[in-house]
């Protein structure tokens, strides 16, 4: 690609971000995932008794239109099966909106649920829901007694020692699993039709995969004394944890009327404080329900969907070091500066959960979220201190310029804090890493820890050599360390928070070489030429989130542009003449496969909420995956599309090579 090509694609893809900044300062695209979201959100409205909400016809078509042509729903775009609780909540929630059973969506959803086991392998989430609609008896569910809420801190299952996600969705599920209600669906909505040989002859009975004389038998005793226990005369303390389950819930509501600043936790709360006597009216409620609303939803021809989080910090701090890397005029414009103060703005600066575990430190860090101050996360944190970092130069307002100062130097002093004890960092907790919490018959979905990966330890070592911290510091060097250690025998890394390998390279290399690592070593050059053995025959590179179980997939997938933008930073961080060729023909796939309006599309997911694994963290597949319950089609995981992923991670990539081939590499 010539200086000119580049410089125009570069050019055209500014123009559009230009055009698609909110008039508040900040960037924000859709986030998708799965029909989880709309069914589950029908199934609530249902048990709530809301009846005229006018998303509910959107949200129903958009389930409809989601079905695959065999008849299931599925956890990501183009996945190679599809999901059996996706497909059986989306089943449950068109029941309730009234769609006949004997329609062409529901009998074919009907035959792929019967062809794949029925109702019998849907994980303890999608028990829950069918069990609160009166089509799964709750005693046959996981009890979560809310009496977890007086263990104490020390303790391995205090509810502190679960990861931010879990904890804020396990204590509404309590009180729910503790008062069991039941709104069962009215006779010709009931879905009889799911249990063909008779309710009665079902076996609704927790799968065990272990002996009796192990922890998983251990946890599935205990199971079947709390679920007797809920029925016991006596239940002293019960009434005292529920009121400070139901307390702790109101307490951190978020601002903008959701909890967590994802929908788990939110839509199980409203369920919870509605069941403990909340009426629709009272502001928690009337708060909670209109946050739904956009910008948490969104049309798309007439269809309405539900975001499963929003992500306005992040999109809006890769879009400003996008423009960084490109260099450009734009930068001293009024939008890069509307940019800055939304930025400094939405520094969370009260205490959160963290705390708990985290002593003695001030709060500094940010938010994914519109409205999400109780759960600030390392990744948005480190990418807003590089982009303060790298403008506050560039600024004219000398006000504005210490402002920026005094926000890095409180988020660098956060950042620092929350270091593990191995040297890398989470993306919201500090040390969540206890395995045994994992073995509860509750746990069958997503992840309950939080442990380190390379990806936010990536970021955060790039945003403290920009502060001035060198690989000589401690901090530094204990996170170098742990990256290094963490690489594959292929010469990738692992990514948790997106898709995958790739990823996971993408953002190690890059922080190496702002660390002052030697590039050239043969274990880092490894990682590029594994990269190379990725790159498609389009000069693009693509992974399937497949790739979480199925080995096969490992860096292979249809060319992304994201995906080829974080290959290509990872190559230019190695700066050397043996990377050249391929990285011309990625800049070359992405002129080619840029739309005329300068963005791209991109309908795979390359984005990761959970694996499914449990443990939050690489596993040995070989060992694990027979016991997971799930395979390629990533029924436990949680998987996202970003849509503005496609836009600013080619955009940086191409700035980086324009300085990159500007400096005569060739």
């Amino acid at each position: 690609m010539d200086a000119t090509t580049l410089n125009n694609a570069i050019e055209q893809a500014i123009a559009w971000l230009m055009g698609a900044q909110h008039q508040d300062g900040y960037w924000v695209g859709n986030l998708q995932s799965n029909s989880c979201m709309e069914a589950e959100w029908v199934l609530a409205m249902y048990i709530l008794g809301v009846l005229a909400d006018p998303k509910y016809d959107g949200v129903v078509k958009a389930i409809l239109h989601d079905q695959r042509a065999d008849g299931s729903w599925e956890i990501y775009y183009d996945a190679p099966a599809g999901d059996i609780n996706a497909t059986v909540e989306s089943y449950a929630a068109l029941r309730v909106a009234g769609v006949d059973k004997n329609s062409d969506p529901m009998i074919r959803a009907r035959e792929w649920i019967f062809a794949h086991g029925g109702l019998g392998g849907v994980r303890v989430f999608t028990k829950y829901w069918l069990a609160l609609i009166g089509e799964w008896p709750w005693d046959r569910t996981p009890a979560l007694p809310p009496e977890i809420f007086f263990i104490p801190r020390w303790a391995p299952f205090n509810i502190y020692k679960f990861a931010t996600w879990a904890r804020a969705t396990m204590l509404p599920l309590s009180i729910l699993t503790a008062r069991r209600p039941v709104h069962r669906l009215p006779d010709n909505l009931r879905m009889d039709e799911l249990f063909p040989e008779g309710r009665e002859h079902f076996n609704y009975r927790l799968p065990r995969k272990k002996r009796w004389i192990s922890w998983e038998g251990f946890f599935l005793a205990t199971d079947r004394i709390l679920n007797r226990y809920v029925n016991a005369p006596l239940r002293p303390g019960r009434e005292t944890a529920i009121r400070l389950c139901r307390e702790w819930i109101v307490a951190h509501q978020d601002g903008d009327g959701a909890w967590g600043g994802i929908q788990p936790p939110w839509i199980y709360s409203l369920m919870a404080l509605h069941e403990e006597g909340y009426a629709l009216h009272h502001p928690v409620l009337t708060s909670g329900l209109t946050a739904f609303d956009p910008p948490w939803s969104y049309e798309r021809d007439g269809r309405i969907y539900l975001q499963p989080s929003v992500s306005p910090i992040w999109d809006t701090v890769l879009v400003l070091l996008a423009l960084l890397d490109c260099s450009v005029a734009h930068l001293q414009t009024v939008s890069v500066e509307k940019a800055v103060r939304y930025l400094l703005s939405q520094q969370v600066l009260v205490g959160g959960d963290w705390q708990v575990f985290v002593k003695d430190t001030e709060p500094g860090g940010w938010a994914f979220e519109y409205e999400n101050d109780k759960y600030p996360d390392v990744d948005d944190t480190a990418v807003a201190v590089i982009v303060l970092l790298r403008l506050e130069p560039l600024m004219a307002d000398e006000g504005l310029k210490r402002a920026m100062r005094e926000a890095v130097e409180k988020a660098v002093a956060w950042l620092i804090a929350m270091q593990n004890d191995n040297g890398g960092w989470a993306a919201f907790d500090r040390d969540c890493t206890s395995a045994i919490l994992t073995l509860i018959p509750f746990a069958d979905f997503g992840e309950l820890l939080d442990p380190p990966s390379v990806d936010v330890t990536g970021h955060v070592v790039e945003a403290l050599a920009l502060y001035g911290m060198t690989r000589d510091d401690e901090v530094m060097t204990r996170a170098c360390r742990y990256m290094l250690d963490e690489q594959e025998p292929d010469g990738s890394w692992f990514g948790r928070w997106g898709v995958n390998y790739i990823y996971g390279t993408g953002a190690v290399l890059p922080a190496l070489e702002a660390a002052g690592v030697d590039m050239s070593a043969e274990k880092i050059v490894a990682a590029g030429r594994w990269l190379v053995s990725r790159q498609n025959l389009d000069g693009g590179w693509g992974e399937s989130c497949a790739s979480y179980m199925d080995e096969q997939f490992r860096g292979r997938g249809v060319s992304t542009a994201s995906q080829t933008g974080w290959a290509l930073m990872a190559l230019i961080a190695l700066d050397s003449d043996e990377f050249a060729r391929p990285i011309k023909q990625g800049l070359e796939f992405l002129k080619k496969t840029q739309n005329q309006d300068g963005t791209w599309d991109e309908p795979y997911f390359t984005g990761t909420g959970f694996p499914g694994y449990g443990v939050g963290e690489r596993i040995d597949l070989t060992v694990k995956s027979d016991t997971m319950n799930q395979g390629s089609e990533l029924s436990r995981g949680f998987m996202l599309n970003y849509n503005m992923y496609r836009h600013y991670f080619p955009l940086m990539a191409m700035g980086r090579a324009r300085r990159y081939l500007t400096a005569g590499v060739s």
